[in-house]
């Protein structure tokens, strides 16, 4: 009686379990490769599944485009003497007699300082009146102030000093080593010679990206091409707004990958192995490498040139398929460009399930011999 009881009891306890997994399923960190594969618009789903191959890598390697237009790289360097709205002037002028018309008495000089250039690019000069300084050089206000005044007092000698270039200024903001305004002098009159008289950037350069805006017109770069690409270098113009910001791209890791996470990008141009890399690599005792999938909403002209095809109209649900154990597996994924709002997806192994089940039903029996214990001491054995 003993005996029979036992064994019913670890009937009931097994086909518990069983039912417990065969109804709720095992854990798991996402779709398997079968489930993704049904999705695909073949099988009546509405996302194209596409094995990467050179023609492929091809079709769809787009980065961002960054760069000026001819109007900004065009703009030739402003001269450093040139007097702008806004600069302050110093005057002085000698007087070839003893009481002059400017002078002071006991003295034949007369010395106008902080003259400032007003909005709309004069100064005013005692006896020469409202004279245009904006535009031109201090040797020409000079000149100017000279002809003026040489109808009412002899020969007399004027000097005009540029005090100071404020009138002139571009405003720094973002990751630099000192955010302000800074006025364009000799030294500054070039993109990258601000950005060091800010103290350069203070992110990565590799993700630095620099954004000019000069009235309603908008230029952006990557730091880097400053140095590679010197006609992006351009000329600086009063009222210049410059922004340096950290490249804003990233991908999202999920699966049987070292990190689950939205990621970076850490360069200007990312490859499938570089992002697999980058959150740690495939872990080894979970990942299927024939399972590593790129999920993406793809433009339609690159859907149709990825499909051969040229009815489709509007973004397009795309799944691109790694499978890093072919020969030529490591230089698809090489050659594949990951793209901003990327999903990588890496499914787990089969022997992974098989594990898990191995295991769930091994706590199981587990529990079945808790079961039997307690009915062997229900029944006095």
């Amino acid at each position: 009686m003993k005996n029979s009881y036992t064994r019913w009891a670890r009937s009931v306890a097994l086909l518990a379990a069983v039912s417990v997994l065969a109804s709720c399923g095992l854990p798991r960190s996402g779709p398997t490769k079968k489930e993704i594969f049904a999705g695909s618009v073949q099988r009546e789903g509405d996302a194209f599944i596409v094995a990467v191959n050179d023609r492929v890598t091809r079709a769809t390697a787009v980065v961002p485009a960054l760069g000026f237009t001819d109007a900004f790289k065009n703009a030739g360097v402003v001269g450093s003497d040139t007097i702008r709205p806004g600069d302050t002037l110093g005057l002085t002028i000698w007087e070839n007699v003893d009481d002059g018309l400017l002078a002071a008495e006991a003295t034949n000089s007369t010395i106008l300082e902080e003259v400032q250039v007003d909005g709309s690019g004069f100064i005013f000069v005692p006896y020469a009146g409202r004279i245009k300084a904006a535009g031109n050089t201090p040797e020409r206000v000079r000149q100017i102030i000279t002809s003026k005044l040489e109808d009412q007092t002899p020969d007399p000698q004027v000097q005009v000093r540029r005090v100071a270039g404020d009138g002139s200024t571009v405003s720094l903001v973002g990751a630099v080593g000192g955010q302000g305004v800074y006025a364009i002098e000799r030294p500054t009159r070039t993109l990258s010679a601000m950005l060091a008289r800010a103290g350069g950037v203070t992110i990565e350069p590799e993700i630095a990206q620099v954004t000019v805006l000069r009235g309603s017109a908008k230029g952006k770069i990557w730091f880097e091409d400053l140095y590679n690409h010197p006609e992006f270098d351009i000329a600086l113009r009063g009222g210049d707004r410059i922004l340096v910001e950290q490249d804003t791209r990233a991908f999202t890791a999920l699966g049987a990958t070292g990190t689950q996470a939205r990621v970076p990008f850490e360069t200007q141009t990312l490859s499938g192995v570089e992002a697999i890399a980058q959150v740690g690599g495939l872990i080894p005792t979970a990942a299927d490498p024939t399972g590593v999938f790129i999920f993406r909403n793809e433009p339609a002209e690159i859907a149709n040139q990825v499909l051969g095809r040229s009815d489709l109209i509007g973004a397009q649900r795309m799944v691109y398929v790694l499978d890093l154990t072919e020969p030529n597996g490591m230089f698809m994924a090489r050659d594949f460009a990951v793209r901003d709002g990327d999903t990588l997806y890496v499914t787990e192994a089969p022997f992974t399930q098989w594990d898990k089940t191995i295991g769930s039903l091994t706590g199981s029996l587990g529990a079945v011999s808790t079961i039997t214990t307690a009915a062997d001491t229900l029944s006095g054995g």
